[in-house]
């Protein structure tokens, strides 16, 4: 169940419903969380708003934080306050070293099993998705790439973000399963009727809320390996 690597009931809102789309953050979800590419990114953040701002990088750290809880991401509170252009700053922040990553092919071959659809939705760039697919080797089963852009920028936990997500590819969320390591990112797709999965690690925080959250996992491609699939 919970502590388990398959994809355990949390609770059975609707059961195991057929699955036509499969939809997947990238950071921390496609790529095992002890990656921590966000390490590189966070910094890169930073340096980024001092730069840019002209202010010491502690003070930087800390306008980069702010923003992030005020506005739901950072670059949000860079593009109200300061008129940040965003393309510049997603370049920057995503110019990371991706060795950590190794190509897996367990996950091009559960990925390769799934019926129907694939796609990504992620806070990242596309580029910085690109370049992750490619590495992990799964590049080809995706459909398209959701990004922060074709997002307005809004935050996923955002409501009118995931409305737009499913009219933008024609999602039908009763036969849609979302997977994301942040529940809270989960909640609209729960709320629009997609089977929402939890792909835990160990860098959580906290006791998050879960009500809204159908299953958990801890192991992405025994998850995908096990589910079970229609005859």
């Amino acid at each position: 169940m919970v502590n388990g690597s398959s994809p355990s009931a949390v609770r059975q809102r609707a059961g195991r419903r057929p699955i036509a789309t499969w939809v997947f953050d990238l950071d921390n979800t496609l790529y095992p969380a002890r990656c921590n590419l966000f390490a590189q990114i966070d910094q890169r953040m930073g340096e980024y708003i001092s730069r840019a701002l002209g202010i010491e990088f502690q003070a930087a750290r800390i306008l980069q934080k702010r923003y992030y809880f005020d506005h739901g991401t950072t670059l949000n509170g860079l593009m109200l306050h300061h008129g940040i252009e965003p393309a510049g700053y997603l370049d920057y922040v995503h110019d990371i070293d991706l060795t950590p990553v190794a190509p897996s092919p367990e996950l091009d071959r559960a990925l390769a099993r799934l019926p129907g659809r694939k796609l990504v939705y992620t806070n990242g760039s596309h580029g910085h998705a690109t370049r992750v697919l490619e590495k992990l080797g799964v590049a080809g089963h995706f459909e398209a790439i959701h990004d922060i852009v074709a997002a307005d920028y809004r935050p996923k936990y955002d409501a009118a973000a995931h409305a737009h997500f499913v009219a933008r590819h024609d999602v039908e969320p009763s036969a849609a399963a979302m997977f994301d390591d942040i529940p809270a990112n989960l909640r609209p797709a729960g709320e629009l009727g997609m089977t929402t999965i939890w792909v835990r690690h160990e860098k959580v925080e906290g006791d998050p809320e879960t009500s809204h959250i159908d299953h958990v996992t801890d192991d992405l491609v025994a998850c995908l390996e096990e589910w079970p699939l229609a005859d």
